[in-house]
């Protein structure tokens, strides 16, 4: 490929990211994933209106799979659907046996959530339900990616200083994939590659005529460059947040960023397997879709869940739909799963505006907003710098030869970095934080080490900023609000100082969830079956574990939400009228946002592109 841009030469803590191109066909895909999740979007509130908008199974069936089977009668021979299946108890050769006898093709093994993954004919799911070994069936929902670093606006210097840089740690990177040979990934005496485990889940290619090993898309390497690139190529210019990170590749999206349900959950089954064979302790999810059930019941949800528990932190991108306003939205309620689990640290993005200071990183227009679809979970949990990242080329790879003005040259001469934005792009930068926080003590749980990066967030926020989208001529407002921007962006100075800990149980760093009393108007933050009184800090500087704040109807400007400094005052309350709003809304009482039975288009690369002036 052609050289297209100097490579910035710049101190490490001064480097810059570089900006978008326009393209016509990036903006037509902006428009058509738009429009596409608009119509989703529709159809869910419909739904809700008719009282199948709570998340819950409808018989054995999840609500977007229950239409479906409704038609079996009348469905064509041919025609399937996949599915994830969970058992009452861990499924074996007996119930397999049945699934093949109804025609079913056996996808995957997911013993982590007792479930196996099918493609089975429509017209078995009545056979299927009938089971009554069988507990639920929910759709195997497509998966997508969710499209340099401003490190003192996080306070990395701090933690390199101080002599961290996340050796001995082991961060899975569950994507399309990591180009292992690229010289960035490898040890400090550039003997050996640090990406130390690959396995591929999606059953595709994992190499092509042009020399891309791995990782055929290009995002996946890009995203391991964030967490633990060295900068060799660029005279440390785009090195990483953790140099010295061990890498595990657990490919679940192939060469066009697409994967499903069940790919990422056998990666991060692989995950649990692998954990004190590589120090697994974080695991790197930058990818997202729908909500289409509770994520009680979505085996999705579960898989996080299960490695959390397990004791690896799950850091998950909270998607790229913040644009999207239904019925006067806002983009409130676009958390895409399972971004939407309350144990994850959910990540959203925030855009440097051409300075290294935090003081100026404002919120990124795209990036998704709470509370999520259903359970109304307060998400983001933090921020980070996720806008024009430079990181790692997989030369090429899919993204790489489909734009090609976002290449980089490096010392050697090639193109060896590429620019992206999006949750995508912040997720590993928390990711590559956390593993920092897990070498300087490796005795913190996931839930210690949430709570921690939380609470000391930077909690220093205009009332509201504005971001003109040229290529779609409209004007878009964030106010800074705890759906909008979490805990706040992420500080390493403060968090690698810190020595508070939240309990160390399971679960004691939950993200609360909002409650609305429909009686009264008042509206809770609840934390698992507790709250506290209106003016408690949580997550702030007097910390309240385990608790949350209760506010009544009239809420004051002197209300306290993760922290004295995070403005928060009635003109900033939309997301309250948006989702709970009058009775006669059609989102009356739910977070109504993503469509019932098909997988909306991914937006992140698009949207990530987008310059904001």
């Amino acid at each position: 490929m052609s050289q297209t841009r100097k490579p910035r030469r710049l101190d490490r803590n001064q480097r810059q990211s570089a900006a978008w191109g326009k393209r016509l066909s990036l903006r037509l895909l902006i428009l058509v994933s738009m429009i596409l999740v608009s119509m989703i979007l529709v159809t869910e509130a419909a739904l809700a209106q008719n009282g199948e908008g709570n998340g819950r199974l409808v018989g054995k069936f999840a609500p977007d799979l229950a239409p479906v089977a409704a038609r079996a009668h009348s469905a064509a021979a041919n025609e399937t659907v996949q599915v994830i299946v969970q058992y009452k108890q861990l499924p074996e050769s007996a119930q397999e046996g049945r699934v093949l006898q109804l025609g079913a093709r056996l996808n995957h093994r997911l013993g982590m959530v007792k479930g196996i993954a099918l493609t089975i004919p429509v017209r078995a799911l009545p056979a299927l339900e009938a089971d009554p070994e069988v507990l639920s069936v929910t759709v195997d929902h497509p998966m997508k990616e969710l499209d340099d670093t401003t490190d003192l606006a996080t306070g990395m210097p701090s933690a390199w200083n101080a002599g961290y840089n996340g050796a001995g740690i082991g961060v899975a990177v569950i994507d399309s994939g990591i180009n292992g040979s690229h010289p960035d990934l490898w040890n400090s005496t550039e003997t050996h590659s640090r990406v130390v485990y690959h396995q591929d889940f999606t059953g595709t290619a994992t190499s092509n005529s042009s020399g891309a090993q791995h990782d055929l898309y290009g995002h996946g390497t890009h995203v391991a460059g964030i967490i633990g690139g060295n900068g060799y190529l660029s005279g440390g210019n785009y090195a990483g947040v953790a140099s010295g990170v061990n890498l595990v590749d657990l490919r679940a999206l192939d060469l066009n960023g697409s994967g499903s349900d069940s790919t990422v959950i056998a990666a991060i089954q692989q995950a649990i397997a692998l954990q004190s064979t590589y120090n697994i302790r974080v695991i790197n999810l930058s990818l997202g879709r729908g909500i289409f059930v509770s994520y009680t019941q979505d085996p999705l949800c579960q898989a996080v869940e299960s490695a959390w528990k397990a004791g690896i932190v799950v850091v998950v991108a909270a998607g790229n739909y913040g644009r999207l306003s239904v019925d006067g939205s806002n983009g409130f309620g676009t958390i895409t799963a399972p971004g939407n689990d309350p144990y994850v640290l959910t990540v959203g993005a925030m855009k440097s505006n051409g300075s290294t200071s935090p003081s100026a990183e404002t919120k990124a227009s795209y990036s998704s907003k709470g509370p999520t679809t259903f359970d109304h979970v307060v998400k983001p949990d933090i921020m980070a710098p996720g806008n024009d990242i430079v990181s790692l080329s997989a030369q090429g790879a899919t993204l790489e030869s489909a734009y090609p003005n976002e290449l980089i040259t490096g010392s050697d001469g090639n193109n060896d970095y590429f620019t992206l934005s999006g949750t995508s792009m912040a997720t590993p930068v928390v990711a590559g934080a956390v593993a920092l926080l897990l070498q300087e003590n490796s005795a913190l749980t996931p839930d210690q080490v949430k709570a921690r990066l939380m609470k000391t967030a930077s909690k220093v926020f205009p009332n509201s900023t504005s971001a003109w989208v040229p290529h779609l001529s409209q004007n878009f407002t964030d106010f800074y609000d705890l759906f909008s921007v979490g805990s706040g962006l992420l500080n390493m100075q403060s968090a690698i100082t810190n020595t508070d800990l939240a309990p160390a149980t399971v679960g004691a760093a939950l993200s609360p969830s909002a409650v609305v009393n429909q009686s009264t108007g008042a509206v809770s933050l609840v934390y698992g079956n507790s709250s506290v009184a209106a003016g408690s800090v949580v997550w702030g500087a007097s910390v309240v574990w385990g608790a949350s704040v209760v506010w009544g109807a009239n809420i004051s400007g002197s209300s306290v939400v993760w922290g004295a400094a995070l403005p928060w005052n009635s003109s900033q309350l939309s997301a309250f009228s948006v989702v709970w709003g009058p009775s006669t809304s059609a989102t009356s009482a739910l977070s109504v946002v993503w469509g019932s039975v098909k997988s909306s288009a991914d937006a992140a690369f698009s949207d990530a592109g987008d310059d904001e002036q």
